[in-house]
């Protein structure tokens, strides 16, 4: 959806995803998945909607969360943190069952995904949101964070929307299940960002011993034969790529040396400081730095977001140039 925007809006992002309440456990030692393991359990909120949101408010950018929860002790609970954070809830939506999912989760001594098992929401009760309030909430929002996977009536609905306010979307993936089943959804986006497994699955190809440079060539092309206007690429520890088809341009971000706490949300996190870039009118080289930094230091927290992000921000020269631009 390569279209501008009507520069006369203040920014207002609408994030359309899933909460999720995470059960993490962090093992102390070295990590035996058939044995008893010391450490810690906590229960942290989650889901990729959620996080999306709560990290854009950290970073300042006015923001909503259009999604369903539960109603239930841990659905007000996840309810009230998001007031407090400054998060829209407007089109937030408690149901009885199902409105929000659970991730159970095992991360290693170095912090790395061990194990997990994931129980969905019913984005039935979103898609009921969508189908009563969509008009409403793309027509009075300056740009779209879609979370791509929902499903594909959800998606197709919100782009079409989006399409007729002419609002930018920007469209991170869940399971993949939707994206590949519907893989147009992606080249009506105005940045598309992944990783490169997601990449490779898209592609339906083996990334695994490709080059960045090889990376990023592939990727030039799928957006140059679409009408997504960019597109960036995460390498884990190699950094990220990105391509813009309207500035044409192109190149390698790498990553920042951190301590490793916890690797979940770290994609959520990249993603939600690329857009808070993006949205504010930065280009996407800039907007990829910022991305990176946020990763670092949500990888950085126990939790699917960094609770100290809004004082790391104040204290970064990075974010401080970008303020008095």
């Amino acid at each position: 959806m390569k279209k501008g925007l009507d520069s006369t809006m203040e920014t207002h992002v609408a994030v359309i995803g899933t909460v999720f309440v995470d059960c993490k456990g962090f093992a102390k030692q070295s990590y035996y998945p058939l044995s008893r393991n010391l450490g810690q359990v906590q229960f942290v909120h989650g889901g990729v909607g959620r996080n999306v949101a709560e990290t854009l408010a950290h970073l300042g950018v006015p923001v909503s969360l259009v999604s369903t929860c539960d109603a239930s002790g841990i659905g007000d609970e996840v309810v009230q943190r998001l007031k407090a954070n400054q998060v829209g809830i407007t089109h937030l939506r408690q149901v009885d069952k199902d409105g929000m999912g659970m991730w159970l989760v095992i991360l290693d001594e170095k912090g790395e995904l061990a194990g997990s098992i994931s129980h969905m929401p019913d984005v039935g009760h979103l898609a009921k949101v969508i189908e009563e309030k969509g008009d409403e909430i793309v027509s009075s929002c300056s740009h779209l964070a879609l979370e791509l996977d929902l499903n594909g009536e959800i998606s197709e609905q919100v782009l079409a929307l989006a399409h007729k306010h002419n609002k930018p979307v920007f469209g991170i993936p869940g399971n993949l299940d939707v994206i590949l089943s519907h893989p147009h959804l992606v080249h009506q986006l105005e940045c598309f960002i992944c990783n490169h497994h997601e990449a490779a699955r898209i592609w339906d190809t083996d990334l695994s011993s490709a080059s960045s440079e090889e990376i990023l060539a592939q990727m030039k092309a799928f957006v140059d034969a679409s009408t997504l206007r960019s597109m960036v690429i995460t390498l884990g520890e190699k950094g990220c790529i990105y391509y813009d088809s309207k500035t044409d341009s192109f190149g390698h971000q790498p990553v920042f040396p951190v301590r490793m706490v916890d690797s979940t949300g770290a994609g959520d996190a990249f993603f939600s400081g690329t857009v808070s870039a993006l949205v504010r009118g930065f280009k996407l080289p800039v907007a990829v730095l910022c991305g990176t930094k946020v990763a670092g230091w949500t990888i950085e927290s126990p939790e699917s977001t960094c609770p100290e992000l809004k004082e790391k921000v104040r204290s970064d020269a990075f974010f401080q140039a970008m303020r008095e631009k």
